[in-house]
């Protein structure tokens, strides 16, 4: 079990197999910057989807072999990003990352009912938080995708999370659905929708999972906190997933991380697809990017085993 982003990392570097990463619209320096050191990792082996003169330019520029690249030509964006999921939804790669095209425009393609790589199930965010000083991976959904997501989306959250989790050898990963409060208020739908997913959990309707609920953060993450309020929980203290309960509260916690943390790394994926959608906002760090690519590759080996 990794308990911090190096682990994810060095669990990319030493897969048995590189895994074939195809980038939509890849004339981007930035993601062609995190690709780069990828390859040279021995992470993946790039099929790069774009306009073919960009692409050798920008690679020049960033000093980026293309010789072990794939290279297809491709000048329409949006044809590009059909043409790179339809390459994983063929078999042919085994993730898929967005370039130099808006993040709706890689999900049209992504969410296409006969070229891409649709599963039925609703696509959400998850990332992985390495933080200075909690000893542990923490893993958070969904901040980035879903905006006010009701009880039967957020079931399907937990669970893409879940299965993120669990293939990076969490065997039983513990979930916090996170409220302003731990206790259950009539007055506050976060705190009543979490305790419906802890009950759902328990039925079996969340598989592969300790679900709890509500729980606010400080108890979620602090043992010394839940003891102080008398939380008696397998989850209280030991949370390795935050679910959130809408895109504000999971952007503002994320970018809270990011800027007032210390000695921060994080990493995303897209899941409830066929294979993992690395999608990195351009404000992210090269580390950033390159932890994603990382952090996706070992979630896209651990589905085929």
């Amino acid at each position: 079990m990794f308990k911090n982003m190096q682990d994810i990392v060095e669990a990319a570097k030493g897969l048995p197999n590189r895994q074939r990463l195809v980038v939509a619209a890849a004339e981007d320096q930035d993601v062609l910057e995190a690709v780069r050191d990828a390859v040279e990792w021995g992470v993946v082996s790039a099929i790069l989807v774009g306009d073919p003169h960009k692409i050798s330019a920008i690679a020049a520029e960033v000093g980026m072999s293309l010789d072990n690249c794939t290279v297809i030509p491709e000048l329409n964006p949006i044809l590009a990003a059909g043409k790179a999921v339809g390459i994983v939804a063929d078999g042919q790669g085994d993730l898929v990352m967005k370039g130099k095209i808006g993040t709706a425009d890689i999900l049209r393609a992504v969410l296409n009912k006969e070229k891409g790589l649709r599963t039925g199930s609703l696509l959400s965010h998850v990332t992985a938080l390495d933080i200075q000083g909690i000893g542990r991976l923490l893993f958070m959904t969904d901040g980035a995708m879903n905006i006010a997501p009701d009880l039967g989306q957020k079931a399907q959250i937990v669970q893409n999370a879940v299965d993120v989790v669990r293939a990076l050898g969490f065997k039983e990963p513990k979930v916090a659905a996170l409220a302003a409060v731990e206790l259950v208020n009539p007055d506050m739908p976060a705190a009543l929708e979490a305790a419906l997913l802890a009950k759902m959990a328990d039925r079996g309707q969340i598989k592969g999972a300790i679900v709890d609920g509500p729980l606010a953060l400080d108890n979620a993450i602090s043992h010394h906190s839940a003891q102080v309020k008398g939380i008696k929980s397998l989850v209280a203290g030991n949370a390795d997933i935050l679910m959130v309960p809408d895109i504000e509260a999971g952007n503002v916690l994320y970018k809270s991380i990011v800027y007032f943390g210390r000695e921060v790394r994080v990493a995303g994926v897209i899941a409830g697809a066929k294979a993992p959608v690395v999608l990195t906002s351009r404000s992210d760090s090269h580390e950033a990017k390159l932890d994603s690519i990382a952090f996706s590759a070992v979630y896209a080996a651990g589905l085929k085993s």
